[in-house]
C-alpha cells in the first residue's frame, strides 16, 4: 500500500506524528483482508469485529511531509480466535523506516473472543507468509 505523507500526518518537527502509522496499518490490514474476500462491513452487520489487542512498531527512521511510503504486509500467524499481521515500512527511496507487528481478536458485540469461522481461516491461510502491498 502507498501512502503519501501530508502535512496533518506530521508533528510540530515536522516529522510524521508516530500515531499516524497507526492508521496507516489499519489502512493496510483492512486493505489485505478485503483481498481475501473479507467483507469487513458485512461482518459488523453480523455483530462481528476484528480488534487490536496487541501492537508492536519500531522506528529506524523518520518521515517527513511529501515522503511517500510503501507498506508492505503480510499474516505471519492465524489461530482460532487471532490473526497476526506483520508490517515492513519503507519510503520512497526503499529505505526501511518502520517495522510493526499487530495482532487482532475476532470477538462478538459483547466483546468476548469467538472462533474464525473456517472458510475465512481458509481465505487468511492464502496471503500467510506472502508480502502484500495491496
Amino acid at each position: 500500500m502507498k501512502v503519501r505523507i501530508y502535512y496533518h500526518h506530521t508533528d510540530a518537527g515536522g516529522v510524521v506524528y508516530h500515531a499516524s502509522y497507526l492508521q496507516f496499518l489499519e489502512e493496510a490490514r483492512t486493505d489485505l483482508l478485503a483481498r481475501a474476500g473479507i467483507d469487513m462491513r458485512q461482518l459488523i452487520a453480523e455483530g462481528r469485529f476484528f480488534v487490536v489487542i496487541r501492537q508492536e512498531l519500531d522506528f529506524s527512521a523518520p518521515v517527513f511531509y511529501g515522503d511517500t511510503l510503501d507498506i508492505s504486509t503480510r499474516i505471519t500467524g492465524i489461530s482460532a480466535v487471532r490473526i497476526t499481521f506483520e508490517h515492513q515500512i519503507t519510503n520512497q527511496n526503499g529505505r526501511a523506516v518502520a517495522c510493526a507487528n499487530t495482532t487482532l481478536v475476532h470477538i462478538n458485540s459483547d466483546f468476548k473472543p469467538i472462533v474464525i469461522p473456517e472458510a475465512m481461516r481458509n481465505c487468511l491461510d492464502e496471503y500467510k507468509g506472502k508480502d502484500c502491498l495491496c
